[in-house]
């Protein structure tokens, strides 16, 4: 643990002007209000906000941070207010410790609402000063180191996952690559601890076999360098074992087939070196196809600078080499904490920062906290490709993004009215994937409206909660006027006088906050129209009307037995069957069928994703086959269709459909452009094979560029 004067010397050491009078206060205040609690290890508890505050000194923050470091748990833990600090301390502390300072109690019962809820906490309190972050990082990096001490491993593993899930990638948003390292390296041995083991074992294997093998290429590439007046640096780094185990699992490989574990950074003193060295490296050694990348000219958004290529090096290696000046390293290592803002008088805001707005946006659409915490984790995704506007502004987005994305990574309203895109000139469907280097323009208009069917591919937080949000507030447009239009009728069946005016006294009978949101409720089915009637005129008695709906039996229809009734085997002769709509299963598809509450049982197709939700409860799933005149029965195969829009197109179709003895049962247009537009229909087909013929009928039709069978 630090000292006192230890760690007044260290700040001192970095920001000579620093208040030496203030950390020095703050230091003790922290040791006095923290008193006799403990820590899980049994040291003392003042002894986390001084390490704290020393993992403070080491990103080389300001001396209010440290401070700030130092009294971030007081006024959550012990009996100090916020007030308290102001006085004593000043106004900036106050407000950083008061952006830390945790949810005092959150009432939800879940756990994951609880992480959400203090997630959203932190970022607003991030968006006002990035330093709030930075120590919360400094915090995480505290407990992750003394992890081993929490008795439980339930909790553990939450915290390690929690780290996981959002702190390291919190850190690599912000550049800092030292901080995310380390809280992956400690997660991901907490919770895959036999992966991590096997993987640091074979990597000790590999330094004994290859001890001199990283001197002689460190020594050969800066002997390339000095030979064509080069000045440089050249070091020689391991991939974590987080970070080899990620790209183990990504492309499915094992540990040997893993080329790149071994990876080269050359420093030099400008840009212009930079390119130079790159060109003796490749005029030296041959390039490994698609392994090139220029965040020099292309940064990240994060920050990040630095050219990468994947060579054939010295002593025949297959090895990866960044090239990079020592400014763009030490800004790649400690990222937004290398040139702090507030350094020069300047407010640290995190708005500056388009991830911190884009993740406010996103906090603005969310329904509740469990939604905001889904979307922010897919903000954070590391992986990425770059695109270009037509005006040649570079936008990051997600591995796998669309169009649509990068519409909604241009701004909210451009996605709201996107229609369609050019991708390199060339109109292509909107859940095209985007590839590194792509000129994406967006077409819009100002009758279209986000598609439920966009989320189905969208990757980006910002485009699921943008779409979520219109969704809602489409349906809610719609039960308003529905709800409306039924205690209009009721009331005027009744004779009875209605008007906004006497909805507005009987509003908290309902919960609700204006009229709409009682004429929603009627209109959703939450609250009848005979309640709100009888809440506005409580002393109205039954009517006649009232009285002979409620007398109305409902008739009970006997279904006609088919002729040739579907069996499926494997059932219990009687049970409720119905056949899932996800995958629309035909005789011919291997089946399984799986025991809903309620419902029976449904049957699925064997390669149903839905089955994924399932894995973990074997005794829902049931064997079953198609029994016999199984394919004598009508059945629902779903097709995804790209048509040409002209003319026609529509009923060459459904001819097509007539002469192969189907007929479409249900028709949905998912998107429409001036030239093409993408529809999903369901046709009636007796198996699997009779909707093979059609498909292959269809990919012969000259209006028809694309048919598959959907889900």
């Amino acid at each position: 643990m630090l000292r006192q004067y230890e760690l007044v010397e260290l700040v001192k050491s970095y920001d000579p002007d620093a208040d030496e009078d203030a950390l020095n206060r703050a230091y003790v205040f922290a040791m006095k209000k923290h008193g006799a609690q403990l820590r899980a290890s049994g040291d003392p508890y003042y002894s986390h906000p001084i390490e704290v505050a020393g993992i403070l000194t080491k990103f080389r923050l300001d001396a209010a941070s440290v401070i700030a470091g130092l009294l971030h748990d007081t006024v959550e833990d012990t009996d100090t207010t916020i007030e308290e600090v102001r006085s004593l301390f000043g106004e900036q502390v106050a407000n950083i410790v008061d952006g830390l300072t945790k949810l005092a109690m959150i009432e939800q019962k879940s756990s994951y609402t609880k992480q959400a809820e203090n997630f959203r906490k932190l970022l607003l309190a991030m968006s006002e000063d990035i330093r709030v972050l930075l120590i919360k990082l400094a915090d995480r990096i505290h407990n992750m180191r003394t992890l081993d001490y929490l008795e439980k491993p339930e909790k553990r593993a939450r915290i390690a996952r929690e780290t996981l899930d959002i702190y390291a990638p919190l850190a690599e948003r912000i550049g800092m690559q030292e901080v995310k390292t380390e809280l992956e390296e400690i997660a991901f041995k907490e919770l895959y601890k036999e992966a991590h083991d096997s993987i640091v074992a074979r990597l000790n294997f590999l330094r004994e076999q290859g001890s001199n093998l990283v001197p002689k290429i460190i020594s050969q590439l800066k002997q390339d360098m000095e030979e064509n007046g080069v000045k440089c640096s050249v070091s020689g780094r391991e991939k974590t074992p987080y970070s080899i185990w990620r790209k183990m699992q990504q492309k499915n490989a094992s540990f040997e087939q893993l080329s790149d574990i071994m990876a080269f950074r050359i420093c030099v003193d400008d840009i212009a070196a930079c390119y130079q060295a790159l060109g003796i490296v490749h005029s030296k050694y041959h390039m490994v196809p698609r392994r090139f990348k220029d965040y020099i000219s292309t940064p990240k958004p994060n920050g990040y600078r630095s050219i990468h290529t994947g060579v054939i090096g010295p002593e025949n290696t297959r090895i990866e080499i960044q090239i990079r000046t020592h400014e763009m390293h030490e800004i790649a290592e400690k990222g937004v904490a290398a040139h702090w803002a507030y350094k020069q008088g300047q407010r640290a805001e995190g708005k500056n920062f388009r991830w911190v707005r884009e993740l406010l946006e996103i906090l603005e659409q969310a329904s509740n906290p469990e939604e905001f915490l889904e979307n922010t984790k897919l903000e954070m995704c590391n992986d990425q490709v770059f695109c270009f506007t037509p005006k040649g502004d570079l936008i990051g987005l997600p591995i796998n993004s669309t169009p649509v994305d990068f519409a909604y990574a241009v701004h909210s309203s451009v996605g709201d009215t996107c229609v369609g895109a050019k991708i390199n000139g060339e109109i292509r469907p909107l859940r095209t994937v985007l590839q590194n280097g792509d000129q994406v323009e967006i077409l819009t208009s100002k009758a279209q409206h986000p598609s439920t069917e966009w989320e189905r591919f969208v990757v980006t937080g910002k485009a699921k909660a943008a779409i979520r949000r219109w969704v809602r507030a489409h349906k809610r447009d719609q039960f308003i006027v529905l709800g409306q239009e039924i205690l209009e009728k009721l009331f005027k069946s009744e004779k009875l006088d209605f008007s906004e005016k006497l909805l507005v006294g009987v509003l908290q009978n309902f919960e609700a906050e204006s009229v709409n949101d009682i004429y929603a409720k009627v209109g959703e089915g939450l609250v009848s129209g005979w309640d709100v009637m009888k809440a506005v005129h409580p002393g109205y008695k039954q009517s006649k009307l009232e009285k002979a709906v409620k007398a109305i039996k409902i008739p009970v229809f006997k279904r006609k037995k088919a002729e040739s009734p579907l069996k499926i085997q494997g059932l219990i002769p009687g049970m409720a069957m119905h056949f899932a709509g996800c995958c629309h299963p035909l005789p011919g598809d291997r089946i399984v069928g799986i025991v809903t509450t309620g419902k029976g049982v449904a049957v699925h197709t064997i390669d149903c994703k839905t089955l994924e939700k399932f894995t973990n409860e074997p005794e829902r799933w049931l064997d079953i086959a198609w029994g016999e005149g199984a394919e004598n029965q009508v059945h629902t195969g779903r097709l995804k269709l790209m048509l040409s829009n002209e003319p026609g197109s529509l009923g060459e179709v459904s001819n097509l459909l007539a002469r192969h003895d189907s007929n479409i049962s249900n028709l949905n247009i998912v998107y429409r452009t001036v030239s093409y537009f993408e529809i999903i229909i369901d046709v009636e087909v007796k198996d699997i094979d009779h909707l093979n013929a059609i498909i292959a009928a269809l990919k012969g039709c000259k209006v028809v560029s694309y048919v598959a069978r959907s889900t």
